[in-house]
């Protein structure tokens, strides 16, 4: 960087001796916007960077600046440039957005730098928008993580800059596609407004026509209002600049060029062009203000090119006020523009559905991204069902937990890769291979540092030293300990804040065991044979032949430790059980337990037919796998299939197989139908004892491309229900929204992509039903999914592409797996048939349990009976189990002395006869392992308190919703939660 990009030192000491003594009060947030005309179209110029927390490189490539042949782009460089030009012009402002940069910047400067900053926030001539850790995906997160990566991102500016560091808009530029909940989310977190840059075409220019670009949007149909209502803008330009006035180095547009001795003389043309699109904005928008976005990706590393035209810019076009101009144009903020529109006291549309899904032009939705990269989904949802039990067991065990007997163990690596991953190229699968790779590695990485915390929490819990040992390839069936060990221990940790049953599967090498739960009583237990497909799966990893299977019972916010020995069994038992393990059984007719009763169909092999045994309905299905062919482009448009956009070939899919090689697994615990769909898919269909759902466990890959065409993979059902093309998918694992095939709620969808324009993100679970019947499935990752049939109902599980789709990630999705070969991906599909009255019940609680799943963690050996401890051998941290329909969100240790507490009623309004109630609680005698001394409510992402947060007020027309009550004064000993109500709480503790 040249020197004069850089704050020289006496610019900085001069800056430094104007700083206000401690305590003067300062002037920040909208108190602080600049002047505007009220008689003059006021046009807000906001300067601004998009930086991508990795994309086309990761986002230490990004930081540093490396890997220039892939793209020039280093953010440190733009906030070196940026801070010397507001420390010269007070006039200038900046927005900066994504925390995570920030955060490794600020901690490269010096003391003076820090107090430079700290006083253009003040200012608010420096403003932070948004500000979580990134700017996270909308359409394949999951809201638990979202709340948890804002939360980062905000503590850390609170902590930092302290009120003027706080955020007013949320600022969602490059997101394809917007979800309700989302916006519930913001609303709740204190937020007055949001904007957005990506809008279906077809929806944008209705809009621009009804003069509709902003709107209040209602985030929720439970909560009482305006709790989820947020005020919502469409930028004009998506996040870039108006056409021909980009100043950046990476831009080819002219600059301000006003010295008329000197050619290239262009003054009169920028002005000329600038009121044109002035005054075009302003009839799509309301007010005599409008919002210009000055700046795009990575852009402002000389940020001298950008403010000295932006400088010439204003001069020129406000220059001609004085010859009758009604143009008056300023440096702003999104937070001082919303400021104006909320002044100008108008009334405002509301919608209530959400933004997707998202296209930018006739046969390009972008639904594909739905389901990119599913391994890697997959592993984001593990790991933040990992990252909660290691919050929780943080805050258990205490400081012990991070100085233990098993060395220095450390929660906020997880929780930063965490927060990374919900970036919008990253979890949405839209980054390039070896960026996906370093999320991974990431990620890995927070495992080894949280599962160190873990072991030091589980043995200060349990009063001994053990070793621990993770096995972190149990969905193959490779754990080392247990396959080779004739002794050892399961330990069980339970998140939920209720019971669990669960049944536990592990790798072994034998025929019989013995299992005994904590208080040393024998339990059912059966041994199934490890299946060619999942050897297949670990490449002869695996050193057993067999898994053990039981039921354990692990109670709420706590662990419970099984102990299994393997028993001697003599030569001719042994052989009577392997011949029974490995008998060839005959085609399946039919699997059952207790609840479900399962048909096949002898020819093809295929589910046929479902009995629920508790309520007498009966379900016709078929389920099977099929597969989409890609689009590579064709004579009507080039779009192809890639990692944003599906774009399938034909609307109908093609089975992999119409019928199935079967065999049977039958004991007491369960019954597994082994379908053989072709050489790379297979599936289990599983019924467990005493279990409401059946599982279908699916495993695809590699997809084969020597055809040389892209295959995109779903899972379809298919019932006779008349659906009438509705359907319901849930919005960010939360309240569920109906949708409509080929229809839109705000606009008139014109049809151009029957399949993809009908997909829909899934992040939990995807239904259909009658009046009487309810399919429902639930997924163990995002997914995307559709009902294209009346009746059907389907799910798309893997991708593999030839092509680019030109969206910028510039190579096709075309992932390895092990040895250089296709990527295999292992998961599962949960499924439920009842009636319509009983289902949520019974996918809103398992959906939870499924979320936030048992873990497993084993050690060698068995206690001796004469020496066996019950209270080391079963643990809970609750006095007692909370209600079904709550659901403990978090409990983290938010600093030294204090602990991070969110509480959330699960149920919608209306959804359930059961559990659509207000619940109470008792803060004060919910656990059993500390006493709270204090408490302090706090809003959705802990950064400000609940009684001080005010958020403005907007009007939406026609809507008679009456005002909300008086907040009662807290209560700790009873916390009322209301459906879908979610209440943060800062503890101190002993």
């Amino acid at each position: 960087m040249a020197a004069a990009e850089r704050p020289s030192a006496l610019l900085l000491l001069l800056f430094l001796l104007v700083l206000p003594f401690p305590g003067e009060l300062q002037t920040c947030g909208y108190p602080s916007c600049p002047a505007t005309k009220p008689d003059l179209l006021n046009v807000h110029l906001v300067p601004h960077t998009h930086n991508d927390v990795g994309w086309l490189k990761t986002i230490d490539q990004y930081f540093y600046g490396a890997r220039s042949s892939i793209q020039r782009a280093g953010v440190q460089y733009i906030l070196d440039s940026v801070i010397p030009q507001l420390l010269e012009d007070p006039s200038k402002r900046f927005i900066y957005v994504e925390i995570a940069f920030f955060y490794r910047w600020w901690k490269q400067q010096s003391e003076g730098m820090k107090q430079a900053v700290i006083q253009l926030v003040n200012e608010g001539r420096l403003e932070f928008i948004n500000g979580g850790w990134c700017m996270n995906d909308e359409g394949t997160t999951h809201y638990s993580a979202i709340i948890d990566q804002m939360t980062l991102g905000l503590q850390f500016l609170e902590e930092t800059f302290g009120e003027c560091g706080r955020p007013r808009v949320a600022w969602h530029i490059d997101p394809f596609g917007h979800s309700r909940e989302q916006v519930s989310l913001f609303a709740q977190m204190g937020f007055d407004g949001y904007f957005i840059g990506r809008l279906d075409y077809q929806d944008k220019n209705n809009r621009e026509n009804l003069q509709t670009m902003e709107f209040i949007w209602r985030g929720s149909a439970s909560l009482q209002p305006p709790a989820a209502d947020l005020f919502t803008g469409v930028l004009p330009n998506g996040y870039n600049p108006p056409v021909f006035m980009c100043w950046d180095g990476f831009c080819s547009d002219d600059p301000v060029m006003d010295d008329k001795s000197l050619d290239g003389y262009n003054v009169d043309i920028i002005v000329s062009r600038f009121m044109t699109i002035a005054y075009s904005q302003a009839e799509v928008y309301q007010t005599n203000h409008l919002i210009m976005t000055m700046g795009s990706d990575f852009q402002y590393e000389n940020a001298n090119l950008w403010y000295k035209n932006m400088d010439k810019l204003i001069r020129y076009v406000n220059a001609q006020q004085s010859n009758g101009s009604k143009v008056n144009v300023l440096y702003s903020t999104p937070s001082c523009y919303l400021n104006q529109l909320h002044q100008a006291n108008l009334s405002w549309p509301m919608i209530h559905e959400d933004l997707f899904p998202y296209a930018d032009g006739p046969h390009q939705f972008w639904t594909g991204y739905f389901t990119s990269r599913p391994g890697f989904k997959r592993y984001e949802r593990m790991s933040n069902n990992l990252l909660q039990m290691c919050n929780q067991l943080e805050v258990l065990a205490g400081p012990v937990s991070r100085e233990g007997p098993y060395g220095k163990g450390d929660s906020s690596m997880l929780k930063r890769a965490m927060a990374v991953a919900q970036h919008h190229d990253a979890v949405s699968g839209t980054e390039k291979q070896h960026v996906a790779n370093d999320y991974a590695k990431r990620l890995a990485g927070g495992w080894d540092s949280c599962q160190i915390l873990i072991t030091n929490a589980m043995a200060s819990l349990m009063g001994r030293k053990e070793h621990f040992v993770f096995c972190n390839l149990l969905n193959i069936s490779v754990c080392q300990l247990t396959a080779t060990s004739s002794e050892f221990r399961v330990i069980l940790y339970n998140s939920l804040g209720r019971n669990v049953q669960t049944y536990v599967r592990v790798p072994v090498s034998g025929l019989v065991f013995n299992v005994t739960d904590p208080s040393g009583q024998n339990i059912p237990n059966e041994v199934v044979p490890i299946s060619n497909f999942t050897r297949a799966l670990s490449y002869d990893e695996t050193l057993a032949n067999n898994e053990l299977l039981f039921q354990a019972s692990v109670p709420p916010l706590g662990f419970c430790v099984y102990s299994v020995t393997k028993t001697s069994v003599d030569p001719l038992q042994r052989t009577k059980a392997e011949q029974e393990l490995h008998r060839a059984k005959a085609v399946p007719l039919q699997i059952e337990n207790k609840h479900l009763h399962v048909l096949f169909d002898p020819v093809t092999g295929l589910i046929s037919k479902i009995e629920n045994l508790d309520s007498g309905i009966t379900l016709p299905i078929t389920q099977n796998l099929y597969w989409y062919k890609a689009s590579s482009g064709n004579a009507d448009n080039p779009q192809a299939s890639g990692a944003y956009i599906f774009r399938p070939n034909h609307s109908e899919p093609i089975p992999i197989a119409k019928a199935v090689q079967t065999h049977l697994v039958q004991n007491t615990l369960v019954q597994e139908v082994y379908q053989n769909v072709s050489s790379w898919c297979s599936q289990v269909v599983r019924l467990y004892a005493g279990q409401k759902f059946l599982e279908l466990e699916w495993t695809v890959g590699p997809v084969p491309l020597d055809d040389d065409y892209g295959k995109e993979i779903i899972s379809r059902f298919e019932t006779p229900l008349a659906t009438e093309g509705i359907f319901y998918t849930d919005s960010n694992g939360r309240e569920i929204l109906e949708r409509r095939k080929d229809s839109r709620e705000t606009w008139k969808l014109s049809q151009t992509e029957p399949v993809a324009g009908n997909y829909y993100p899934v992040n939990s679970r995807i239904y259909i039903k009658d009046e009487k019947i309810q399919l429902t499935v639930l997924t163990d990752r995002s997914q995307g999914g559709s009902s294209l049939l009346s009746g059907s109902l389907e799910l798309m599980v893997h991708r593999r592409l030839l092509f680019d789709d030109h969206r910028g990630v510039g190579e096709p999705l075309l992932e390895d797996g092990a040895y250089g070969k296709g990527l295999i991906v292992r998961g599962s599909h949960r499924l439920f048939v009842d009636s319509v009255e009983a289902s949520a019940d019974l996918h809103r609680l398992q959906a939870q349990v499924e979320f936030m799943a048992v873990q497993t963690v084993f050690a060698p050996g068995v206690e001796s009976p004469n020496h066996q401890k019950a209270d080391y051998k079963k643990f809970s941290a609750l006095r007692e189990a909370l209600p079904p329909n709550i659901h403990l969100l978090t409990l983290a240790q938010r600093d030294p002395n204090s602990i991070l507490l969110r509480l959330e009623h699960q149920f919608e309004k209306r959804e359930s006869a059961n559990f659509s109630r207000p619940v109470t609680v008792n803060l004060l005698d919910l656990f059993s392992h500390f006493k709270i001394t204090s408490v302090q409510e706090m809003s959705l992402a802990a950064n400000q308190k609940q009684e001080s947060t005010s958020r403005l007020r907007w009007t939406a027309a026609a809507d008679n919703t009456p005002p909300p009550p008086n907040t009662p004064s807290l209560n700790a000993m009873a916390i009322t939660l209301e459906p879908m109500q979610i209440r943060t709480f800062i503890l101190t503790v002993y």
